[in-house]
């Protein structure tokens, strides 16, 4: 559009005040940082329409492990709809993939349906690339890959795992648990895949891998390092925190140390918490991550599916018996809270940190019929109460394996390789 005509006052006016070119260069080298860190983590709070971490060119010419741009060019590939699709769907069997924990295999524990595992995430304006496990293995030869967040990241990572594992000849692949970390080898490839138990990223007295039910949870302030040492020299780095922070309104804070006989603890909110947390991840990775030979993302946050009346269903419902996904492009469950979402953009937005964000809330809020629901191994042996009433006792926060994280570990591959 042309400017409007000026008065040969103003004019005047305009000519006079012309930009000094120290002015002109301190205003350019804003817009240069805006454009280059804030497409990744522009709008994070508004989900409903899921703007996500558009293509910039000059960003993604000298990106680590990017070999090309996604078909049809700018595409925002966390938004669109969820298609059917029998003949490339699973990409693998729950039988084929032995490194599936028990809480995952959903039709070896009876369920008697396996629609979940036939869709596939269609972007409005492209199509996704095909999961290319060659491409994987050999980009990760000599290298290590981890996952670093909770039992959700630590899901994603066995979906990974089993993407890839068919390739590797069972005499050069191994799984071993250490403590807090879980490694799979390809022997062939010196590469490793690993998964670190970090709940709050932070230490807390969550941190037992096996043991961390704990109702009354403490977050150390200042801590990443605590559990930070353990992710050096990774090259590319998945994060996830969100679930373990909702425990209510508030979270309580550990200024010192787990050691201290008087342990001086404070209360704060959820928001301020998760704040502290990102702010802290932020500041290790940019100490740490060397932005031209290494990639990091943080996976938002994944959606929970306990109030069926969310989605029009009876009162007292949830996941459980449900097949069938959400139509509603729209719809925003009560279990997910905006208002930490929003921490994760203000954070972010004002950070010069390279870190790419895999928003997959959305595209998971559709899919109340992926949760493992009842169809799982079982902490603790059920009650006759409990198997009375099965939505008593389904879970309603997991996923089954082969199913939906296949799709969060295919816009994974999309973003790392074709950016």
């Amino acid at each position: 559009m042309k400017p409007p005509l000026s008065s040969p006052t103003s004019s005047s006016v305009l000519r006079k005040a012309r930009f000094s070119p120290y002015l002109f260069t301190l205003l350019a080298f804003i817009v240069f940082v805006a454009v280059l860190y804030g497409e990744d983590f522009r709008c994070i709070g508004e989900l409903g329409s899921e703007s996500e971490s558009r293509p910039i060119e000059k960003r993604r010419e000298n990106l680590p492990f990017a070999v090309g741009e996604i078909e049809g060019g700018l595409c925002d590939v966390f938004s669109g709809m969820w298609v059917r699709d029998e003949s490339n769907r699973p990409l693998y069997q729950e039988s084929e993939c032995p490194y599936i924990q028990p809480q995952l295999t959903c039709l070896e524990h009876g369920r008697p349906e396996k629609e979940y595992q036939f869709w596939k995430w269609q972007p409005h304006d492209c199509s996704l690339p095909k999961f290319n496990a060659t491409l994987m293995l050999e980009s990760l030869r000599g290298k290590r890959m981890m996952f670093v967040g909770d039992s959700l990241n630590r899901g994603q990572y066995v979906s990974m795992v089993c993407l890839l594992h068919s390739l590797i000849p069972e005499d050069a692949k191994s799984m071993e648990t250490f403590d807090s970390l879980t490694v799979f080898t390809a022997k062939e490839y010196n590469a490793t895949i690993e998964f670190y138990w970090a709940p709050f990223l932070l230490e807390s007295n969550s941190d037992n891998a096996v043991i961390h039910r704990v109702s009354d949870r403490i977050v150390r302030k200042g801590s990443i390092n605590k559990h930070g040492k353990n992710w050096k020299g990774v090259d590319i780095l998945v994060f996830n925190t969100y679930l373990w922070w909702m425990t209510g309104l508030n979270m309580k804070i550990l200024r010192g140390s787990f050691d201290d006989e008087v342990k001086d603890i404070v209360e704060v909110t959820t928001e301020d918490a998760y704040r502290m947390a990102m702010k802290s991840m932020l500041k290790w990775v940019g100490k740490n991550m060397d932005p031209k030979k290494t990639r990091v993302f943080f996976t938002s946050m994944s959606p929970t599916h306990a109030k069926s009346i969310d989605w029009g269903g009876e009162a007292g419902g949830n996941c459980y018996n449900e097949t069938t996904m959400i139509e509603d492009p729209t719809y925003w469950g009560s279990d997910c809270r905006k208002s930490v979402m929003e921490v994760i953009g203000e954070v972010f937005s004002k950070s010069k940190v390279a870190v790419t964000f895999l928003n997959i809330t959305q595209l998971s809020l559709y899919r109340k019929d992926s949760h493992t629901s009842i169809y799982k191994k079982q902490w603790s042996p059920l009650t006759p109460e409990q198997l009375a009433n099965p939505v008593s006792y389904a879970d309603c926060v997991h996923w089954c394996l082969p199913g939906l994280q296949d799709t969060w570990n295919e816009l994974l591959f999309t973003k790392l390789f074709y950016p």
